[in-house]
């Protein structure tokens, strides 16, 4: 564990070197909307230099390895997903305009789906809503305009759980987006 420990730290510390000494930050706040698998609302704002604090409203697919409910499985069920994602960076200077970014996040939101059945009498129907937590890392690139507008890459990975009273669901929760905000 010790080892695991002093090699994250000192990749960070080698990324985080790697950025220009000399650098601000690109904006102090931006507002915009992201696409990709998520589509969002989002708000990043500059708490000093380097540290940046993103906050994303928005919907996404959900796809599951499993569902387990009592002692019946289905595979591969899709829901649809609101969830707020609160997301904390470092982000340094590469070259003019362009700069990098890795962090860590939360998911926490809520998610829903009507999956039918076939039954000799017909097609039963099932609603499921459940509720949704995860954390996530990001990591990706940001280019700022000389216009105040700010253009973001970044990818998510993470774990996801789905929970209700008779549902337990756990998976790799990932979105890549592309965000475009006015900065101020």
């Amino acid at each position: 564990m010790k080892n695991i420990k002093l090699i994250v730290a000192t990749l960070a510390l080698i990324f985080a070197t790697t950025f220009a000494a000399q650098a601000q930050a690109p904006y102090k706040n931006g507002f915009g909307v992201s696409v990709g698998n998520m589509q969002a609302l989002t708000f990043k704002t500059f708490g000093g230099n380097h540290f940046a604090f993103q906050l994303d409203l928005g919907t996404k697919v959900v796809t599951t390895n499993g569902l387990y409910r009592k002692n019946v499985g289905f595979e591969g069920l899709t829901f649809w997903d609101l969830e707020l994602n609160p997301n904390f960076m470092f982000e340094g200077h590469f070259a003019k305009g362009l700069y990098g970014m890795f962090g860590l996040g939360l998911s926490i939101g809520y998610c829903w789906n009507d999956v039918s059945y076939p039954t000799w009498i017909g097609f039963l129907r099932t609603r499921y809503d459940l509720g949704k937590c995860g954390a996530n890392g990001i990591f990706g690139l940001e280019y700022k305009f000389k216009a105040p507008v700010a253009l973001q890459f970044d990818f998510r990975p993470g774990y996801g759980c789905l929970f209700a009273d008779n549902v337990d669901i756990h998976y790799f929760d990932w979105s890549v987006n592309l965000g475009v905000r006015y900065t101020f």
